[in-house]
C-alpha cells in the first residue's frame, strides 16, 4: 500500500511498505539509503508498521531510483499499488498482508516446535545415564539421528533468516537476521562436522558433544516470538480497522433508471447512488432528491442524527436513518473525508518522535558493535586454553549475537505510537505526527479563540436600541447590508430579520473591512456597520450608547454599532452561547497546571466578563484575526510552550504559528488539513484528552525504551563472561519483544475521561 499527498513545495508524501525489515538497524540502513537521494526530505522508516514515509518530487522518475538504493542495501521496497486510487481499499490490503504473513509465521514455529521437542529429549538423553541406558544408540548413531530432526528446522522454519542474512551480506550490511543466522549456523555446522567428521574435531569420536539442540531451540524460540510480536503488532491497527469497516463493501446505483449493485471498489465520481433506510452511505457526495435523517457521529461525534434533504453534502462511512435519498458521488477513495482521515492516522503512526532519535542513533551501529564483541568473546575463550575450549568459544559466541538482537529497541517507540495516535483517533482526536504527540504534553500555556471554539459558533441577536429611530427601519436597512457578508454575525441579524417578517432591500454598494466592519449605500442612505473603532475612524463619535455597551459587556455581550447618514443610530446586541462543556474542559487544563488565555475580537469588558465567566486568569481583546499569529509570538517569546485552540480557517496562521495547534472541525477538509491536532467532535475536552493521551504514550514509549536498553546492556556482558545460555539467551530476546508490543498495548485501556 502506498498512501500519497501533495503539499505546498509540490513535494509529495507517500507511504512504501518495506519488506525484510526485522530490528532497529534495518530500520536505519533503509532510512540512510533513502535520504542518499537527492530531493528526498523528511524521510521516517517504521519497523512497526514497516513502512517508509517521505516527501520528494517527481515521483515517477525518482521512486525507482528509490526502491533501488533500498534493494542495495538488502531490503525491498513495494510499490506495486502506487496506480491505485482508492486509499481505504488499499489499505485494507496492506492489512491482508500481515495476516498472511502471520499464517506463515506461525506455521514455520509449528513445524520448528513438533520437532524441537524429540530433538530437546534426545539431547538430554545424553547427559541422564537413565535414560541414556534406555536407547540402544551410540552416540554417533544418536548425533546422526539429531542432525536428520534438526535440518528441517534450520532450512525450511529458519529459512528466512539465512535469506536475509545472504542477502545482507551480498551488500556487506548487518542486522538481527544476521546475529541470528551467524549464531545458529556456526552451532549448526560445527554439530554437523562433529556427527559427519569427528576425526576433524578430535582423534577419539567419544563423548564430542554437540549443538543441535541449541540451534533448534534458538531457532523455535526466536519464531514463537516474532509470531507473539506479529500478532500482538496487528493489534496496533485496530483503530486504522475500524475505520475501514465504516465502509460498505457494496454500493446500489442507479443506471437509466434501473438499479445496480456494485462493488465499493468500481464506484466512480459522478455516479447516481440510492441509499435506503439502515444502510451506510458509500461515498461522499451531494443529495439529488429524497431525504433523510443521517447518523454522522462517526465524523462529528454529535449523538443526534442531522436532517438532510436536496443540495445537501453527505459523508461517505455515515449511516442513513429513516428516509431513502439518491445522491451524486463527489469524492471517493483517498479523496474522501474517511479516506483522509485514514490517510492522516497512518502517515503520523508511521512518523517519529523525537524521543525516538536516540533509539535511532545507537541502532545504526549496534549490529557491527556486537559482531565485533561476539568474535573477540569467541577469540578469548578459544586462547583461554581450558578443555573444550572451541565448545566454549563456541557456545559464549552463540550467547552474545543472539542476546544482542535489537528488536526490542526498534520496537521501542512506533508500537508506543500507533496505539497512542489509534487511540486518539477512536476518541475523536487525530493527532498528525509523532513529534506534536510528544510535544503536547509539554504544553504549558494554551489560547483558545472565543467564537466557535469556547462559545457555540451561532451568535443571536439578544436586543437592538436605537436613538429616535424607527426599529423596523433600522432593522431592515442594517439587515440589508449584512445580507451581503458572510460573517456568523451578519448571519444572525438577517435570520433576526426574517423572524420579523421584514423584507430585505438590495444595497447599491457594498464594503468589507476585514475585522472591523461594513459599510455600504441602500436607498440614498450611508450605512456604516461595525465596531466603535470603525465608527470613529470614519468620523462617528458619538458616545450616547457608552453606558448601554457596558451594561451588555457586563453580561458578556457584544455590541454592533450602527451609523446612518453619519449619525450614531443605534446598538446591536450579540450574545454567542458558551458550550457546555467548554466550563469543565478549561477547569481541567488548569489542573494540569497549564496556564489559559482567552484571545478574542471582542472589547476588553466582553472578553472579561466572559473570561472570569469561564475562569481563565487571563485574555487578550480587541484581537484582529490577522494578529492572533503574533499574539502565540509573544507567549513564546516568553519562553512559552504554547498551543492554539481555534476553528481551523480563520485561525490557520496562528495555528502554524504554536508549538501544537489544535483546531477544532467537524471533519471538513479545512479542519483536517488545519492544525497539528484535530478535534473533529468540535469538543473542547478533546484538548485534555490529547494532553493525558500524550503523557500515556511519553511514559510508554520511555518504559519500552529502558527495558529494550537495559535488556542488551545487562545481557552482552553476561553472554559473554559465559554466565548466559545461548537457549535463555534466545527465549530472553523473544521475551523482550514481545514484552514492549505488549505494554504498548497497555494505552488502549489509558483512561482519557
Amino acid at each position: 500500500m502506498i498512501s500519497e499527498q501533495s503539499n505546498k513545495d509540490s513535494f509529495r508524501k507517500i507511504s512504501v511498505p518495506v519488506e525484510g525489515m526485522t530490528c532497529a538497524s534495518c530500520v536505519a540502513r533503509v532510512e540512510k539509503a533513502i535520504s542518499s537521494i537527492d530531493g528526498v526530505k523528511d524521510v521516517a522508516v517504521n519497523l512497526a508498521t514497516e513502512k517508509a514515509t517521505f516527501s520528494f518530487k517527481d515521483v515517477n522518475s525518482k521512486l525507482n531510483d528509490i526502491k533501488k538504493v533500498v534493494e542495495d542495501v538488502g531490503y525491498n521496497l513495494d510499490v506495486s499499488s502506487f496506480v491505485k486510487d482508492d486509499q481505504v481499499l488499499d489499505t485494507e490490503e496492506t492489512l491482508e498482508k500481515k495476516s498472511d504473513y502471520e499464517v506463515e509465521l506461525k506455521k514455520d514455529f509449528l513445524l520448528a516446535f513438533i520437532l524441537t521437542i524429540p530433538i530437546f529429549v534426545l539431547s538430554m538423553s545424553q547427559m541422564w545415564e537413565g535414560l541414556r541406558d534406555l536407547l540402544p544408540l551410540t552416540n554417533i548413531q544418536l548425533n546422526k539421528i539429531l542432525l536428520i530432526l534438526s535440518t528441517p528446522v534450520v532450512f525450511i522454519s529458519g529459512k528466512r533468516f539465512y535469506k536475509i542474512f545472504w542477502k545482507n551480506l551480498m551488500h556487506f550490511t548487518a542486522d538481527m537476521n544476521s546475529l541470528v543466522a551467524v549464531g545458529t549456523g556456526a552451532a549448526f555446522s560445527f554439530s554437523v562436522i562433529t556427527t559427519l567428521f569427528p576425526e576433524l574435531i578430535s582423534r577419539t569420536s567419544e563423548n564430542l558433544h554437540v549443538y543441535f539442540d541449541t540451534t533448534v531451540v534458538i531457532i523455535t524460540l526466536i519464531l514463537f516470538g516474532k509470531w507473539l510480536e506479529t500478532r500482538a503488532k496487528t493489534k496496533t491497527s485496530t483503530a486504522i480497522k475500524k475505520l475501514i469497516a465504516l465502509k460498505p463493501k457494496t454500493a446500489t446505483i442507479k443506471i437509466q433508471d434501473e438499479e445496480r449493485i456494485i462493488n465499493i471498489k468500481d464506484l466512480k465520481t459522478g455516479n447516481i447512488v440510492i441509499v435506503k433506510p439502515g444502510e451506510k452511505i458509500p461515498a461522499d457526495g451531494k443529495i439529488l432528491s429524497g431525504n433523510s435523517s443521517i447518523d454522522e457521529s462517526m465524523i462529528t461525534g454529535e449523538s443526534f442524527p442531522v436532517e438532510k434533504s436536496a443540495g445537501d453534502s453527505v459523508v461517505g462511512g455515515t449511516i442513513n436513518k429513516t428516509g431513502s435519498f439518491d445522491f451524486e458521488v463527489m469524492a471517493i477513495g483517498k479523496e474522501s473525508v474517511l479516506g483522509k482521515i485514514i490517510t492522516l492516522v497512518e502517515e503520523a503512526q508511521g512518523s517519529k518522535a523525537p524521543i525516538q532519535r536516540l533509539a535511532d542513533k545507537v541502532a545504526s551501529i549496534f549490529v557491527p558493535i556486537v559482531i565485533l564483541i561476539a568474535f573477540i568473546t569467541f577469540t578469548i575463550w578459544l586462547i583461554a586454553g581450558s578443555e573444550n575450549s572451541f565448545a566454549i568459544a563456541l557456545i559464549n559466541f552463540v550467547s552474545v549475537l543472539i542476546i544482542a538482537c535489537p528488536c526490542a529497541m526498534g520496537l521501542a517507540t512506533p508500537t508506543a505510537l500507533i496505539v497512542g495516535i489509534g487511540k486518539g483517533a477512536e476518541n475523536g482526536i487525530l493527532i498528525k505526527n509523532g513529534e506534536h504527540l510528544e510535544l503536547a504534553h509539554k504544553l504549558n500555556t494554551i489560547l483558545f479563540d472565543k467564537t466557535g471554539t469556547i462559545t457555540e459558533g451561532n451568535p443571536t441577536i439578544s436586543k437592538i436600541i436605537t436613538n429616535d429611530f424607527d426599529e423596523k427601519k433600522f432593522l431592515q436597512l442594517t439587515a440589508s447590508l449584512e445580507n451581503r457578508s458572510e460573517h456568523p454575525v451578519a448571519k444572525a441579524i438577517v435570520e433576526h430579520s426574517k423572524s420579523k417578517n421584514i423584507k430585505l432591500l438590495e444595497p447599491d454598494k457594498f464594503q468589507s473591512s476585514t475585522g472591523l466592519g461594513i459599510s455600504g449605500k441602500i436607498q440614498e442612505n450611508s450605512i456604516l456597520i461595525g465596531n466603535k473603532k470603525f465608527l470613529m475612524n470614519r468620523g462617528i463619535k458619538d458616545n450616547k450608547f457608552v453606558e448601554d455597551e457596558k451594561q451588555l459587556n457586563s453580561e458578556g455581550e457584544s455590541s454592533i454599532y450602527v451609523s446612518i447618514n453619519g449619525k450614531l443610530t443605534g446598538l446591536v446586541a450579540i450574545r454567542d452561547p458558551i458550550k457546555t462543556n467548554s466550563y469543565a474542559a478549561i477547569n481541567e487544563i488548569k489542573k494540569l497546571n497549564i496556564k489559559t488565555v482567552m484571545v478574542t475580537g471582542d472589547n476588553k469588558d466582553s472578553a472579561r466578563s466572559v473570561s472570569q465567566s469561564l475562569g481563565t486568569a487571563e485574555f487578550e481583546a480587541e484581537i484582529l484575526p490577522e494578529a492572533k499569529s503574533s499574539t502565540v509570538l509573544k507567549y513564546q517569546g516568553e519562553g512559552k510552550i504554547v498551543g492554539m485552540i481555534g476553528d481551523g480557517i480563520n485561525d490557520a496562521p496562528a495555528l502554524a504559528q504554536a508549538d501544537v495547534g489544535f483546531a477544532v472541525g467537524t471533519g471538513t477538509d479545512v479542519a483536517i488539513d488545519t492544525g497539528d491536532i484535530i478535534l473533529l467532535k468540535g469538543d473542547l475536552t478533546g484538548v485534555v484528552k490529547a494532553i493525558k493521551l500524550s503523557k500515556a504514550t511519553i511514559r510508554t514509549i520511555k518504559q519500552n525504551l529502558f527495558w529494550a536498553f537495559i535488556y542488551n546492556t545487562l545481557g552482552i556482558p553476561l553472554a559473554a563472561l559465559g554466565l548466559l545460555n545461548p537457549m535463555f539467551a534466545a527465549l530472553a530476546m523473544s521475551v523482550s519483544s514481545v514484552s514492549v508490543v505488549t505494554n504498548s498495548l497497555r494505552l488502549k485501556k489509558v483512561k482519557l475521561d
